[in-house]
């Protein structure tokens, strides 16, 4: 019993440490940039499928693991971080660190397999994520633009892994999630500003919950729009947009642009939680629709 108990709780840990929920979206992202990439000069492949899901894994997981080495104090500091694994005490910064760079050589290895240029994003993204994005996040708003890049890579990251190229395919789909996450986080940053204060966080783009932030939220959310219907023009190459499915995502984002305007004209935590969870769905529904486009 007491065996069981303690592997229940060590996978409970691993799933905090790795924070396996974003972990998963973000593979979720790669498997539809995958979808999106095959054909019939690059033809589909269930291996090459499931080492994405695992590699990918993996990178998002060590990414997260450094993260919380390095804030490990920081994370102290808030309500909803105070209760994980390491600044509570149940992982040792020291082991910590063994499985983030356990996860990132297998991960490295697995993407490596699929081919080289998978491997090479995958390398750069957790680079990015953990040598720039997370040190900068106590020093300057900024840090929400650099962590976009890497934030951003996922979903054309599976693109590379069906076809070994990077081109205007796998760059619109980079844009698309490089803009979505600008409302996105800014949303999060205003309903836990209060949290992110007492760690000395700057995540909104002026440092307050102002309207200026507000504005700059409905810009952004303007820009993914554009650059998510961007495939039915013609000219994103082999990644294409149905009139149907250009309309279909173009109602999405003026759904999510009605929330960023909710949120410029009350300024309360409600209205940015609203559009924090409009801004999943979003995502998550033009990648489906980007999918069943692609097959209909």
């Amino acid at each position: 019993m007491k065996t069981s108990t303690n592997t229940r709780s060590i996978f409970i840990d691993f799933k905090e440490i790795t924070k396996a929920g974003l972990a998963i979206s973000v593979v979720f992202s790669s498997i539809v940039g995958y979808l999106l990439g095959f054909s019939e000069e690059h033809p589909f492949n269930w291996v090459t499928l499931i080492l994405l899901a695992i590699g990918g894994y993996f990178m998002v997981g060590a990414s997260n693991v450094f993260n919380q080495v390095i804030e490990k104090d920081l994370d102290a500091k808030m309500d909803r971080t105070k209760n994980r694994p390491l600044p509570s005490g149940r992982i040792t910064s020291q082991n910590a660190l063994i499985l983030g760079f356990l996860l990132t050589l297998l991960g490295l290895v697995i993407l490596y397999f699929i081919n080289p240029k998978t491997a090479m994003f995958g390398a750069i993204s957790i680079f990015m994520y953990v040598s720039m994005y997370t040190p900068l996040k106590t020093l300057t708003p900024l840090s929400v633009f650099v962590g976009a890049f890497p934030g951003a890579i996922p979903f054309m990251l599976g693109w590379v892994a069906a076809t070994g190229n990077f081109g205007i395919e796998a760059g619109t789909l980079f844009l698309i999630q490089f803009f979505w996450q600008f409302p996105h986080f800014w949303a999060i940053g205003w309903f836990l500003y209060d949290d992110y204060e007492k760690a000395g966080f700057f995540m909104l783009p002026t440092g307050k919950r102002d309207g200026k932030t507000a504005i700059q939220t409905i810009l952004y959310t303007f820009w993914l729009i554009v650059a998510s219907v961007l495939p039915v023009f013609g000219f994103t190459g082999t990644l294409q947009l149905s009139v149907v499915g250009a309309i279909i995502v173009l109602l999405l984002g003026i759904w999510m642009l009605y929330f960023a305007f909710k949120l410029n004209k009350n300024r309360d935590a409600i209205s940015a939680k609203k559009l924090m969870l409009v801004s999943v769905t979003y995502i998550t529904l033009l990648q489906i629709v980007y999918v069943i486009d692609k097959f209909i």
